[in-house]
């Protein structure tokens, strides 16, 4: 009995250092210090409603807009609710055909040459929101034709918004989609 008390209290003192002091000091120096990324790093639009945020990837379909690496979550594309990869390996017959799927529709809309994995494939988290600059710059004549604009004025939103590695070492360079896909509803239609 005498070693039931003591126990009860650290059980105590810890889940309320633990569960309260902690997670409440945690969070607020995250607001403090870095109040964009502690509220999940969102966009607003011009009239400052939340539109999305720059790490989720988002479901842009049509030929005006940079298309996103395929999103393998289940329910409807992109949601953040059920992140993961699909686990199809590349010999499941199933897999084969979305994949193949993916690339005509890339064919279709007139894409020549090498597609790389990444317009075809989902990523582990099926939430990724960037591109490689190379899969980006594929998707250049597509949306310079669709918005009746120059090349060059696609290609300059993508070297402007391709952010390097993360630190300078980790991952390679990336181009956010959702900073680009916003940026060019301001060149044109």
């Amino acid at each position: 009995m005498k070693d039931i008390k003591p126990a009860i209290l650290l059980f105590v003192l810890f889940s309320v250092i633990c569960g309260g002091i902690y997670p409440a000091l945690v969070t607020g120096l995250a607001h403090a210090l870095f109040p964009g990324q502690a509220n999940g790093s969102l966009i607003n639009d011009k009239d400052g409603r939340i539109i999305g945020s720059s790490l989720i990837g988002q479901p842009f379909t049509e030929p005006r807009y940079l298309w996103p690496r395929p999103s393998a979550t289940a329910v409807f594309s992109y949601n953040p609710a059920a992140s993961g990869g699909s686990n199809s390996g590349p010999t499941n017959p199933d897999y084969l055909k979305i994949v193949a799927e993916r690339v005509k529709v890339l064919r279709e809309s007139g894409i020549t040459g090498p597609i790389p994995a990444e317009l075809v494939q989902a990523s582990a988290s099926g939430l990724d929101p960037h591109l490689s600059p190379a899969a980006a710059k594929l998707q250049v004549p597509r949306i310079a034709k669709a918005r009746g604009i120059p090349e060059t004025a696609v290609q300059k939103l993508i070297n402007e918004h391709t952010e390097g590695p993360q630190l300078g070492i980790l991952g390679g360079a990336r181009v956010n989609l959702l900073a680009v896909n916003l940026k060019l509803d301001t060149l044109g239609q």
